[in-house]
């Protein structure tokens, strides 16, 4: 199969969750013997803070300009077997009107933000990634997200054939690896400053370091500008390199989840993180959400916190019992939650007759 993606960055993860999530994807849908194409608008932000371009199992199509790439995209999709616009992609709109104004056998919307999609829709905002007459043209809209978000798919935007294609971890990049002093913590949190994450952040780790002044806090991510007003025994780092998240993650006893607002509200929206901290060994911490329970069991594969107490209690906790639940955790995760899996899945997705519910035609691949 040959897939032609347009989304927001896989050459830059600083900011972006994508990022990682997408190369491991990719990786393995090489490996399947498929044939990937990505366009990424190449805009300063990301430019000034990449961390890679060439690689081997995708080809990526960097462009200043969907003039300039524009010619260039339909005469891949001319002879293309799929295609998929993401939410962000930087020209989402131009890109979801080619493909469906090509003859791609496959046109796929992927949200990876479901739950900020739709809470903006509802605020009256303009999306500037979603077509300007809603997902209905797509033969297959994904969802990052499950629950009565695929509902919402179609009933607010016009998806006709929704299904969920969760987050997950590449094994390759995200394993246990050998401790760093610098990481060295009894929690650590790694996540980009988001102000309806901030009230469970200052719940969760800002005021237990304040309390138990003589543990360790680690903090990874960008755009965080109260930094003096914390603890002395929070360390740092404005940013962590995807190449440095197994030390980061391996260097702590336990690790921190915080879900953003909508999400929480929609449920059912495992970040990546939670897979990939897992996937090295590490015990999580998380704020409860609908479903989560789905993913991992609270108690044995993973603790849940509501309030600063109850950080503080799964902080404190037996080292042996934080172990035995980032066991379990990996266990779960490598059995269920990977890269593979869920490139599996997509090919699956892709591949199966799809039923026009308005036509009543069943389409099959090529058709």
């Amino acid at each position: 199969m040959r897939l032609v993606v347009f989304g927001l960055s896989i050459s830059s993860a600083w900011g972006n969750g994508h990022a990682t999530l997408l190369r491991g994807l990719f990786r393995e849908l090489h490996g399947m013997g498929h044939e990937v194409h990505f366009f990424e608008k190449d805009v300063p932000y990301y430019a000034s803070h990449r961390d890679a371009r060439d690689f081997c199992y995708v080809d990526l199509h960097l462009y200043s300009d969907w003039g300039e790439i524009r010619v260039k995209a339909a005469k891949l999709l001319a002879t293309a077997d799929a295609a998929m616009v993401t939410s962000y992609c930087g020209d989402g709109a131009e890109a979801s009107e080619l493909i469906l104004c090509s003859n791609v056998s496959r046109s796929i919307f992927y949200d990876m933000d479901t739950p900020v999609t739709l809470s903006r829709l509802e605020r009256g905002e303009t999306v500037a990634y979603l077509p300007s007459d809603g997902l209905t043209g797509f033969d297959l809209v994904l969802s990052y997200t499950g629950g009565r978000a695929l509902e919402d798919l179609q009933s607010k935007l016009g998806a006709r054939r929704t299904a969920t294609l969760y987050g997950w971890v590449d094994p390759e990049a995200y394993h246990n690896a050998v401790s760093r002093s610098q990481f060295e913590s009894n929690l650590s949190y790694l996540g980009t400053y988001s102000a309806d994450r901030q009230a469970a952040f200052e719940k969760l780790l800002l005021e237990p370091a304040r309390i138990i002044g003589d543990r360790q806090f680690t903090v990874g991510g960008a755009m965080y500008s109260d930094r003096q007003l914390w603890p002395n025994n929070i360390r740092y780092f404005e940013h962590v390199p995807p190449a440095d998240h197994c030390a980061f993650y391996s260097s702590s006893c336990l690790t921190l989840n915080i879900t953003r607002g909508s999400m929480v509200a929609m449920g059912y929206c495992p970040s990546g993180r939670l897979f990939e901290a897992a996937a090295c060994g590490t015990a999580v911490l998380s704020d409860w959400w609908l479903g989560l329970d789905s993913f991992f069991k609270p108690g044995e594969e993973i603790l849940i916190a509501a309030s600063t107490n109850d950080a503080i209690s799964a902080i404190t906790s037996d080292e042996s019992e934080l172990k035995g639940i980032a066991k379990r955790a990996r266990q779960r995760a490598l059995a269920c939650h990977t890269a593979r899996i869920r490139a599996e899945r997509l090919v699956e997705l892709i591949e199966d007759p799809v039923t026009d519910p308005v036509q009543g035609v069943v389409l099959t691949k090529g058709a």
